[in-house]
């Protein structure tokens, strides 16, 4: 065996002897579990053709991310197939792992001059080569001047491509259905979503795509392919395969998945078979786009920043047009100009979204809408109780369009709003809600008085 040098370095391997195929790539049929996780469930089922008694088996195709401590193998026509030992074979041919087993072995190179040294390979490290000649001595060689490197053989141990090894035990020989499941890392998938506002900025028309990414090492041709979305815990040390029973009723998704309540999660099923190749990121349609109503906010909380916001506020309904199961990422939201062109307007990420519950998509700070906030007095009327008199200015610079600011305020610990220009809603045990409206061209003023009490 040869490592040979291309113009200016180092490049390959010419192997000289065969590696024995592996066995049993007739018939496949592949499902995929892919999570939002990098985690991947895989299921191969193929033929194997297998001798009666004790038998070893090479299985390749599998990722180079393999959890080898999650392989299960099973003979779909139920019949005995005992599995008493798996090694799993990751090694893989390079010229550094060749010249590692080679270590205090005889090679012989040949320099970009023809120059012949033949003699025990002592290093390989960084950009030189040193070896103990025949003749004597030590021989320090630059690589990037080494035209080839011959080895007798390839050294044992070294794969091609990562490799599950068997020992089997079985009393039926000849072709056998079997069925290899396994986890892997390197597969994940994430969705994207695209909404295109109308004129009126009171409907959206929401389309969603999923991008599924594959880069486990391994291709997986004309596979059965589902989604999983949710937050599946894992235990790092002992990594277990998902039970897949226990799902609920199917809703149908008119863009090629399918989609069901699984356990805690919502499993998407393409309709159809695809084709997930190693390092490719795949785009697929998760529903059609669906037109829904939406409302256009604007915010202002002071521990926010000193901007008002922009929000885009919709009910993940059937009554709105949607009521599907939003799996967690970004929406990129666009709009219209005055010549149709559609113009991007802002981006959020949205999490998990179950039917009926509301998402609210933060696009950008407005422009034309200024907040001012002032403290204007405070007062200690005790050790335990101060006081505080709030204004805050809200100027619309909009030349013919009045709007409501919603203003959110944080109040800590056990407070009392003693007055307020404007009603006001308790969100919660520390935040309350003001609406206020500013005409066109006009300023509101927000003025409240808060007394706390420790």
């Amino acid at each position: 065996m040869s490592i040979a040098r291309g113009s200016q370095r180092l490049a390959g391997l010419l192997l000289l002897g065969a590696v024995a195929a592996a066995r049993g790539s007739e018939g496949r049929d592949v499902s995929l579990t892919v999570y939002n996780t990098d985690l991947g469930a895989v299921r191969d089922e193929r033929d194997l053709p297998l001798e009666t008694g004790l038998d070893t088996l090479r299985f390749t195709d599998v990722p180079a991310r393999i959890d080898p401590t999650s392989v299960h193998l099973e003979a779909v026509d139920g019949k005995p197939l005992q599995v008493l030992e798996q090694n799993y074979a990751y090694d893989l041919v390079s010229a550094s792992a060749v010249l590692d087993r080679y270590l205090d072995r005889a090679v012989r190179i040949r320099d970009e001059d023809g120059e012949i040294y033949e003699g025990i390979l002592q290093s390989h490290a960084g950009d030189q080569i040193l070896m103990a000649p025949d003749t004597g001595g030590v021989v320090i060689l630059r690589k990037d001047r080494i035209a080839e490197i011959r080895c007798p053989e390839l050294p044992q141990g070294l794969t091609t491509r990562p490799t599950l090894i068997w020992l089997l035990s079985t009393d039926r020989g000849g072709p056998r259905r079997a069925r290899v499941s396994y986890l892997t890392q390197g597969l994940s998938w994430t969705a994207r979503y695209v909404a295109v506002v109308n004129e009126g900025e009171t409907e959206v028309l929401l389309g969603a795509w999923v991008n599924v990414t594959n880069e486990c090492g391994a291709d997986f041709p004309g596979a059965r392919l589902q989604l999983v979305a949710g937050d599946v815990h894992r235990v790092t040390e002992r990594p277990v395969a998902p039970r897949m029973k226990g799902a609920e009723t199917m809703a149908m998704m008119d863009g090629g998945f399918e989609e069901e309540a699984f356990f805690e999660y919502h499993l998407y099923t393409l309709e159809r078979r695809t084709t997930l190749s190693d390092r490719e990121t795949k785009q697929i349609s998760l529903f059609p786009p669906a037109r829904t109503e939406v409302e256009k906010e604007y915010e202002f909380a002071s521990w926010k920043g000193n901007k008002i916001r922009v929000v885009l506020s919709l009910v993940n309904s059937r009554e709105r047009g949607l009521g599907l199961a939003l799996p967690a990422g970004i929406v990129r939201v666009y709009k219209a100009d005055g010549e149709g062109r559609l113009q991007f307007v802002g981006e959020d990420r949205i999490d998990h979204t179950p039917k009926d519950e509301e998402v609210r998509l933060f696009l950008g700070e407005a422009f034309d809408l200024v907040a001012e906030r002032t403290v204007k007095d405070q007062r200690r009327l005790s050790d335990r109780v101060r006081e505080q008199d709030i204004e805050i200015s809200l100027r619309n610079r909009k030349d013919s369009e009045g709007v409501e600011i919603i203003v959110e305020e944080y109040l800590g610990g056990d407070w009392t709003i003693l007055r307020s220009s404007v009603p006001y809603e308790p969100i919660d045990a520390q935040k309350v809600e003001f609406r206020v409206r500013v005409a066109a061209g006009e300023e509101g003023i927000l003025s409240y008085t808060v007394r706390y009490q420790y």
